[in-house]
């Protein structure tokens, strides 16, 4: 039984389907199909049901799966402590960063992590929770920063200890730019600029204790940077965090709390039970280190 194999038949569990596990692997699907089968029959055993909503794991199955998980996280780290000890880590980690104050923290961890293996590289790609939680799921990205809330039942993960609050950022000039904060009452019967996040914008509408169709929005925003423009225009006012860089951009802009106050926080995950390159392994290994620093 080889190392690759078993890292085969994790990908096939994890994923549930045969196709989707090959073209993680980049292996066909003829040829996943024929490993199983022959990981099977070494062992005497079925490990997988193949249904029409596609493969589940047996007792035995799910056994083997524990232990394979083990060898493999093993091997890694064997194959990690080399690495580092020749110095030679590299490779390409993409990373997805929604806007908040959590991405200080993140940039300090990357910055030196790059100083300390300088042959990685990273992408960043600065987009909608949502957007990024589909791209993990694709194997697109590998680490993502999110903003609660997030569901992290198909994630490792750690919550970063920064608050940040919710307010809303409007022109000095607006009737309401003088107040400490503002409640519902006074903002629902002006303009409104809400996140197009699904599960953020329907903690917004509770707060307002308002339905969309009684309420004035002329524009809903994925990433603040660009909506932050269109309040320097007079279209309306953002609901925002107060993290987010975007709205210290403009002297003439002002973020003001809401009451009752809502707060949230930062999110960095990853998927769970997932192969990673050496490189991502030994970042995700970095963050864990800061989940010791927090706990």
């Amino acid at each position: 039984m080889e190392l690759r194999t078993l890292r085969y038949f994790l990908a096939a569990a994890q994923e549930k389907n045969i196709t989707r596990a090959a073209e993680l692997l980049h292996v066909t699907q003829p040829t996943l199909s024929r490993q199983m089968m022959d990981l099977e029959k070494e062992l005497g055993t079925t490990l997988m049901r193949r249904g029409k909503t596609g493969l589940t794991l047996t007792d035995d199955g799910a056994f083997f799966r524990q232990r394979a998980e083990e060898i493999v996280a093993l091997a890694e780290r064997l194959e990690q402590a080399f690495v580092k000890k020749h110095g030679d880590v590299s490779g390409v980690i993409s990373i997805g960063a929604t806007e908040a104050v959590g991405s200080r923290l993140f940039a300090k961890l990357i910055k030196q992590f790059s100083e300390r293996y300088p042959l990685v590289q990273f992408n960043l790609y600065n987009e909608m929770a949502d957007y990024i939680e589909d791209r993990m799921d694709k194997g697109l990205i590998d680490v993502g920063l999110l903003l609660e809330p997030v569901d992290t039942a198909k994630y490792d993960f750690i919550r970063l200890s920064q608050k940040e609050t919710w307010g809303i950022l409007m022109r000095e000039d607006h009737p309401l730019a003088g107040h400490e904060f503002i409640v519902p009452e006074e903002i629902a019967q002006y303009p409104l600029i809400l996140p197009l996040r699904e599960r953020v914008r329907a903690e917004v509408l509770n707060w307002l204790k308002r339905e969309e169709k009684d309420l004035s929005i002329p524009l809903s925003y994925t990433l603040l940077s660009n909506a932050v423009l269109l309040v320097e225009e007079g279209l309306g006012c953002a609901f925002c965090l107060d993290g987010a860089l975007a709205i210290h951009s403009s002297p003439n802009l002002r973020f003001i709390p809401i009451r009752p106050k809502r707060t949230t926080r930062s999110v960095l995950v990853w998927k769970k039970n997932h192969l990673f390159s050496p490189a991502t392994a030994l970042f995700i290994q970095e963050i864990n280190m800061l989940r010791a620093k927090i706990e």
